[in-house]
């Protein structure tokens, strides 16, 4: 296309080991047509632009001097590694970005052996690459090869606690392994913590930025002459400030803070460790998210996550939206029930704008809690939080919730503690793919005592579940919602608290009744339309809740009709199971009844759009409708022809 940037130097490069025969000076060249053409690619497919945009340097410098994919390069959370995929051979499918068929918008082992290890969440990054590194040095398969391992991690994701537990086991370990900190001072949000404090306060002192660079480095790393006066400035600067020893103490040589946006700087630091490395390292390496591209670094997120954009205002292109999205219902219908409500509280793991909850602070700053990328902790958190009286809705994305499963057993069920669980991204969400499917949480949840569990199937319906989760005092709860527009309902002005267990109905019909769990009763709706055709009318009936079940309607409509349905956006095990279940329990099956359930395939479903995820994965109205069919034993035109 005649607007995409011109790139003569970068078009030289089709493997990272194109890079090692150019000059310092070109790498700079390829560094800077790199980021045109990662804002070209991003422009027309959406996707993650500031965090990659923020590594172009670094990822130019780490292929330019070691030797991958040999040496090992672990990207955490990886959403930053488009830089890196265009400059690992997939640059002429770089614009298949997060599309069916096309690339991963994450690092995936089987796309490439550049991406030696898959990552889409946080804080994975040193545990793997201490692991590769062990596998090294106990001769691993040979296919596997013998070289380093280099894992590159955030400020935001080394504040969750699997970084440090990697990082303590590394220093006892005493392994080569050299860790890369990106620290862009931002994850998604502006990052929270302690963490984020002592970062700030090794380079907030302009004056003694040089200083810090020379006498923080690892003194093991220098001519043998240097040594000494090495160790006495970094003695003498311990006395002034926290520096790097907490990476020290953990076992690691730190070298920096660097300048991750200087290629000189950064080809020096990591040819020197290349060359002289015998243990963990750690480089702490100063960037700036969106760099280079003033759009994104205006931007309050620092165009973390886009959708297509104009490359020159950097407007995106939306489609206009006929309904509020499902996380802004949630987050207005919360600001509602807080407006009443002293004791209601919020928490979030690092994602205050995904999740809504910015609207929230922006109302009751006092009241909410951004733990990062955390979400042991903050199930935990919000745990205590309902042990000392509030009330907490804990809103962590269903993908991420998988992350503090122990907690929600042990500190929250176990206990009863009323914890209520906003649980955005349930079923399956567009070009994120597989990682962040939310397709578990209702057999994970559900089999926990006392444990309530409901589904939104629109956004009216998101309301009343906010509502009634505020209600629930006496035991943890639990209400999930899809990510995206509504379905264009009419809004009630309140939310009122539903009766729980009880379902409602939507549709009453004869022979078949189909039982929805979730989002899927539009689709539900439209394959009654097309059955209504061949003179079939279902009977239908938003179940709400997954547990407690309304076992009084299951079983009457069990009762009444030939053939009964579940239909759920959840894996097997879910709703449907515990509706079998109820239906073995009371002998129904005796009786002759014809039961499917629909769930999610036991399969990991690749980045498409929603509505071709779904038909994937046979959950759209014509699959809803062929197994009305196929249970009631009716031939379609097509079967005859067959």
């Amino acid at each position: 296309m005649n607007d995409r940037p011109a790139t003569p130097t970068l078009d030289r490069v089709s493997t990272p080991s194109d890079l090692k025969r150019m000059s310092d000076t070109e790498l700079k060249r390829v560094a800077e047509e790199l980021r045109a053409e990662t804002i070209s690619a991003v422009s027309e497919t959406g996707g993650h632009l500031g965090a990659g945009l923020g590594v172009v340097e670094l990822t130019t410098a780490i292929h330019a001097v070691f030797d991958t994919p040999k040496d090992r390069l672990i990207w955490d959370v990886s959403h930053q590694c488009y830089p890196h995929k265009i400059l690992t051979g997939r640059r002429d499918r770089i614009r298949t970005l997060r599309m069916k068929d096309g690339l991963s918008g994450f690092t995936k082992r089987s796309e490439s052996p550049y991406d030696p290890f898959g990552a889409a969440h946080s804080s994975t990054s040193i545990s793997a690459a201490l692991g590769m590194a062990v596998a090294r040095d106990l001769g691993g398969a040979p296919e596997h090869g013998l070289g380093d391992c280099i894992a590159v991690i955030g400020d935001g994701a080394i504040s969750a606690g699997m970084a440090y537990e990697a990082m303590n086991n590394a220093g006892h370990l005493n392994k080569r392994l050299i860790v890369i900190l990106n620290d862009n001072e931002m994850s998604i949000a502006p990052p929270v913590g302690a963490m984020s404090s002592y970062l700030s306060r090794l380079y907030a002192g302009a004056p003694f930025q040089e200083f810090k660079a020379a006498a923080k480095g690892a003194v093991s790393l220098l001519p043998e002459p240097f040594q000494e006066g090495a160790r006495r400035a970094k003695e003498l600067l311990k006395s002034a400030t926290v520096g790097g020893t907490l990476f020290e103490e953990l076992g690691f040589s730190y070298i920096g803070p660097i300048d991750g946006h200087d290629m000189d700087q950064l080809l020096s630091v990591l040819r020197t460790v290349k060359v002289r490395a015998d243990g963990p390292v750690l480089i702490h390496a100063i960037t700036k998210k969106g760099k280079g591209y003033a759009p994104a670094e205006a931007a309050i997120d620092r165009g973390h996550a886009t959708a297509k954009f104009d490359v020159i205002t950097g407007k995106q292109k939306k489609s206009p939206s006929n309904a509020p999205s499902y996380t802004k219902v949630f987050a207005q219908s919360l600001i509602k029930e807080a407006e009443e409500d002293s004791k209601i509280v919020a928490v979030t793991a690092a994602m205050p704008d995904g999740t809504g909850l910015n609207l929230f602070n922006e109302r009751y700053p006092s009241r909410c809690f951004d733990v990062g990328i955390a979400e042991q902790h903050g199930v935990t958190f919000a745990a205590g939080l309902a042990a000392g009286g509030m009330k907490p809705f804990c809103a962590i994305y269903s993908t991420f919730l998988q992350r503090g499963y122990d907690q929600v057993v042990h500190d929250v069920a176990l206990q009863r503690l009323p914890v209520r669980f906003a649980i955005d991204r349930a079923g399956l969400v567009g070009a994120d793919g597989a990682t962040h499917a939310g397709s578990y949480d209702i057999a994970y949840l559900a089999n926990l005592p006392g444990m309530i569990v409901m589904a939104a199937a629109d956004e009216a319906e998101l309301v009343h579940m906010v509502a009634t989760a505020a209600q629930i005092d006496d035991t943890p709860s639990a209400f999930r919602f899809p990510r995206g527009e509504g379905m264009g309902v009419d809004m009630p002005e309140r939310g009122v608290p539903l009766e729980i267990g009880k379902s409602r109905m939507v549709a009453d019909g004869d022979r078949v009744a189909i039982l929805s769990f979730g989002a899927r009763l539009k689709e539900i709706n439209q394959a009654a339309e097309n059955l209504a055709q061949k003179g079939i009318r279902p009977t239908i009936v938003d179940a709400r809740f997954a547990k407690p079940l309304d076992e009084e309607m299951i079983l009457q409509l069990a009762r009444h009709h030939e053939a009964l349905i579940t239909v759920e956006e959840g894996a097997v095990g879910g709703f449907g199971s515990h509706v079998a279940h109820l239906l073995a329990e009371h002998g129904v099956f005796d009786t002759g009844l014809k039961y499917r359930s629909m769930t999610l395939p036991d399969i990991f479903i690749d980045q498409a759009s929603p509505a071709d995820m779904y038909a994937v994965a046979a959950m759209n109205a014509p699959d809803i409708e062929a197994k009305v069919l196929d249970v009631l034993g009716v031939a379609t035109l097509a079967d005859k022809r067959a």
